[in-house]
């Protein structure tokens, strides 16, 4: 057979190989897509629906119902109803995708509620259910049951949108009030606080003209605050 032939025979085998071979990727990965797609489904719009409808309405479509514990409130979305998703109604998701639902705690309340005896997580549940701001959380130490609400302000019936707190945090033993040292040695204020048994870290250093380096600017606990053997304090001091 002459060469220019043999050359041309080896030439459609090589096309057709390389034919074949482009066939079977393509081919693959046509197959692959489709199977993705069957493992694929539309969100639902849950908006208004209960969670126990809503989970009736995912499940046979392979989505998994997730609730947020934190109710918002809503003066059109009843209380207990879903008032948002994600991902959104619409979406596509593949099978066994969670979905996360928030639930209503209907109209804002039209005053503050009581606080008082409640735990602080309760206390701060009940103002984000109620659509209430918390501005701050304080603290005493007594006998009295630890980490529960003991005042508020303002007062619960009370018009507002803000609410503080103030949180027993329990009766730690022998406690101590915490000193002024702004203004002192950073260095010497640390190691006096150390030989009585407190967690002392000088946090950092920041500029601060007309003071010289090393002098304490910022304290946590601030002075006045009680405090117990063991607990941590932190110092800035001047650079």
């Amino acid at each position: 057979m002459p060469l220019s032939a043999r050359v041309l025979t080896a030439g459609k085998l090589l096309l057709l190989l390389v034919a074949l071979v482009a066939t079977y990727f393509l081919f693959a990965a046509a197959s692959m897509r489709v199977a993705l797609r069957a493992r694929e489904v539309q969100v639902p719009d849950l908006t208004s629906r209960t969670a126990s409808d809503a989970n009736a309405l995912t499940a046979p479509l392979g989505l998994a119902l997730k609730v947020d514990e934190t109710r918002r409130p809503d003066a059109k979305i009843g209380a207990g109803r879903i008032l948002a998703q994600e991902p959104a109604a619409g979406s596509v998701a593949r099978r066994q995708r969670t979905i996360k639902v928030w639930l209503s705690a209907g109209p804002r309340a039209s005053s503050v509620p009581r606080l008082v005896g409640e735990t602080e997580r309760a206390a701060q549940l009940r103002l984000a259910q109620d659509g209430f701001t918390l501005t701050g959380v304080a603290e005493i130490r007594s006998q009295a049951a630890p980490d529960v609400v003991v005042a508020q302000d303002p007062p619960p019936k009370s018009a507002g949108e803000q609410v503080a707190l103030l949180v027993n945090r329990g009766d730690r033993g022998e406690t101590y009030v915490m000193p002024d040292l702004i203004g002192l040695n950073g260095e010497r204020a640390a190691e006096a606080l150390r030989n009585r048994g407190f967690r002392v870290a000088v946090v950092g250093s920041v500029p601060y003209p007309g003071v010289v380096a090393g002098i304490v600017v910022r304290q946590n606990p601030q002075g006045g605050f009680q405090i117990g053997p063991g607990e941590p304090i932190s110092l800035e001091v001047s650079r």
